[in-house]
């Protein structure tokens, strides 16, 4: 009872947290802002949209081919059609329950293919983290690509209104001396509190979790065909990045935006669907806050417009073919038996 009180927790609270961002990032809306959104949804050309969901299907194939060959080597083989199923029911559960998707598509595999839970969840985990080394690279690269953009942005925008307040602040590379400043306080309480830190239960846990996907990495070995599985995991992304790339395409303020744009919406919409379950509210949110970068006004509309488009679409999405493949699970295990005579 008690955990399932925590968890009921947990789910009111992420959707709450969920919610009160769709609010606050709506209610300081102008009036002109939230015209400009609901044009772009009259006027948003859905075949671009359709296009880019067909990158985040053929994603979510790849990821269930990839998972048959992490279950191979344990002598299981799952046909494709019902990892592909268990893959998208796992996505609609994390959408009313955060993690629960994890479960879900491992218990759908023990009752169609025979595969033990326990098995098929530590594929699930080596998947994860292999999935968290490519977004940390992902996230180091766009860093360093678009440094001078966000350097540019912070020394023109950011810098001069703090700047007005804070007479004392002057310097012509502002963001740069912040990295520089937070490099050099991370050495300073690495020296000074190296031994309480490696002591503290955080820590531990973030040790446990780098320890899990290094395990994770070793296991590929065990692959009969690791650099495919290389490939796979890379086309997995590259499918993400073309998903966002084409679904800019839909309306004329975003359609010019390249690979630059594309790869940031990337990178931090994905921190958003992390924190909340789907990206519920914050992930339009950090869509359009990035694209201020590039040139789409916070005041317009646009970016948010854009940021609601995407979201609403996958999230749409993923309800459609996770329907389905509960639907199809269903037949499946209501298949007549021959009757004997």
């Amino acid at each position: 009872m008690k955990k399932r009180i925590i968890s009921a927790l947990k789910l009111v609270i992420a959707f709450g947290i969920g919610i009160g961002i769709i609010y606050l990032s709506l209610k300081d809306l102008t009036p002109h802002a939230k015209e400009d959104i609901i044009a772009s949804f009259k006027q948003a050309d859905y075949r671009w949209v359709a296009f880019s969901l067909m990158f985040g299907i053929l994603s979510h194939l790849i990821r269930a081919q990839r998972w048959k060959m992490l279950l191979q080597p344990m002598g299981y083989d799952p046909s494709l059609k019902n990892s592909f199923l268990a893959v998208m029911i796992g996505y609609f559960a994390n959408l009313g329950i955060p993690r629960s998707g994890e479960v879900a598509r491992c218990t759908i595999l023990y009752k169609e293919d025979k595969i033990p839970v326990d098995k098929s969840f530590g594929t699930v985990i080596i998947e994860r983290s292999i999935d968290m080394i490519i977004f940390f690279s992902l996230f180091l690269l766009t860093f360093l690509v678009q440094f001078a953009r966000i350097n540019e942005y912070v020394n023109s925008s950011i810098f001069p209104a703090l700047e007005s307040k804070f007479g004392f602040i002057n310097a012509d590379m502002f963001f740069a001396q912040i990295v520089g400043t937070l490099i050099a306080i991370t050495l300073f309480i690495y020296l000074v509190f190296w031994k309480k830190i490696k002591e503290s239960s955080f820590f531990i846990k973030v040790l446990k979790l780098f320890s899990g996907i290094w395990e994770g990495l070793k296991s590929i070995v065990n692959i009969k065909k690791p650099l495919l599985f290389i490939i796979y995991s890379l086309l997995i992304w590259l499918n993400y990045y073309l998903m966002i790339h084409v679904g800019l395409q839909a309306i004329p303020q975003t359609s010019g935006l390249g690979f630059g744009a594309a790869l940031s919406v990337l990178v931090l919409g994905s921190i958003g669907i992390m924190l909340t379950p789907g990206g519920i509210g914050l992930y339009p949110v950090i869509v359009a806050q990035t694209l201020v970068l590039y040139g789409i006004s916070a005041d317009s509309g646009y970016g948010d417009a854009i940021g609601w488009l995407t979201w609403s679409s996958q999230t749409l999405m993923i309800i459609v073919l996770g329907l389905i493949s509960v639907l199809l699970i269903s037949l499946n295990k209501k298949k007549p038996t021959k009757e004997t005579s």
